[in-house]
């Protein structure tokens, strides 16, 4: 069955006959592509489909198979990944003579990370092709897309909160919001995924795990935030202090400025917006913030500053520098 395409996404017409996806989102492109595919099969009733990679096929090789006939006259789907590289310098100009007269008997789709514009978009658009930009949704899309992914292609229900959650964890990265939501699909209760199960079953990442420090400074109790960052500092092969300090320098910066708003009485909706603030810790930040004194925010940032300065000079053990600096933190935010 063909799955309708992303919040906003392409027509993907099955007459057209050149579509270029382009974009640093793989699973998106590779979605795309299926559902093309299933368009033309509906369309032609049988259908030859080729691959060809621009890192090793000539240009010429694949309009040659574009133009030449399949074995039983079917209609032919030619995809071609790292596009590219087949219409970089003297190939440009063959693929767009080709696009000036394109054969009815093939679909072409152009596939690539990068897609550098030009006259070739003017050709491929006149021709009735279409030229798709593949990359993470915003958020809302994201929820969106996640939500009805769940029930087309996994057989359950996500509800609202869940589906919340786990874009805050994922982002808009659809082929980890696809391998998640399958994984949740096995442990559907009663056919719905809960937010309870997308916090027990979707981890974090290292990044993320990292980030997550502000919001335990502000929330957790010292023997809670001793032992989050002794996880995040320990399990990892890469030393995490540098981008540790800089998170809490992060959130002694966000709770000044945001002090600085509500002692201005700035409109909340606006701080946190000016701040970049979401997620958990967004919720965190801004009610330290409404009672904290900003000319005590303003010494908790320099005092951020001043450990990571200590630090980086080799002055003392950096984690037990960032066990006291995170105490610290902690404590006065809680005056």
């Amino acid at each position: 069955m063909a799955r309708k395409p992303a919040p906003g996404g392409p027509t993907l017409d099955p007459s057209a006959p050149i579509l270029v996806l382009h974009g640093k989102e793989a699973f998106l492109r590779a979605d795309y592509t299926r559902q093309l595919k299933a368009k033309l099969l509906k369309s032609h009733g049988d259908l030859e489909t080729v691959h060809f990679d621009g890192l090793t096929d000539a240009p010429a090789d694949v309009l040659d198979e574009c133009r030449s006939f399949g074995l039983m006259q079917q209609h032919k789907l030619v995809v071609a990944d790292n596009a590219d590289q087949l219409i970089k310098g003297d190939a440009r100009p063959l693929m767009e003579r080709y696009a000036e007269s394109p054969v009815e008997s093939a679909t072409l789709v152009l596939r690539c990370d990068t897609w550098n514009r030009g006259n070739l978009d003017k050709l491929i658009t006149k021709a009735g092709g279409e030229i798709v930009k593949c990359e993470d949704l915003p958020a809302a899309q994201a929820l969106a897309w996640a939500t009805s992914r769940a029930t087309e292609a996994h057989g359950v229900k996500l509800a609202r909160d869940a589906a919340q959650l786990l874009i805050e964890r994922v982002g808009g990265d659809l082929g980890r919001i696809d391998s998640e939501l399958a994984k949740l699909a096995v442990e559907a209760d009663k056919g719905t995924i809960t937010a309870e199960q997308v916090g027990e079953l979707v981890g974090l990442t290292r990044e993320e795990q990292v980030w997550s420090i502000q919001e335990l400074i502000l929330t957790a109790g010292p023997e809670e935030l001793l032992s989050q960052l002794r996880v995040i500092l320990d399990n990892s092969k890469q030393d995490q202090t540098v981008v540790t300090f800089y998170a809490a320098m992060d959130l002694c910066r966000k709770l000044h400025a945001a002090a600085r708003g509500f002692e201005q009485r700035a409109n909340p909706a606006d701080i946190a917006k000016r701040l970049k603030l979401w997620g958990p810790s967004r919720d965190a930040i801004m009610n330290v913030a409404r009672r904290i004194d900003p000319n005590e925010a303003a010494a908790l940032l320099t005092r951020a500053v001043d450990a990571d300065r200590r630090s980086k000079s080799g002055l003392g053990k950096a984690d037990r520098t960032l066990e006291m600096l995170s105490l610290e933190i902690a404590g006065r935010s809680r005056r």
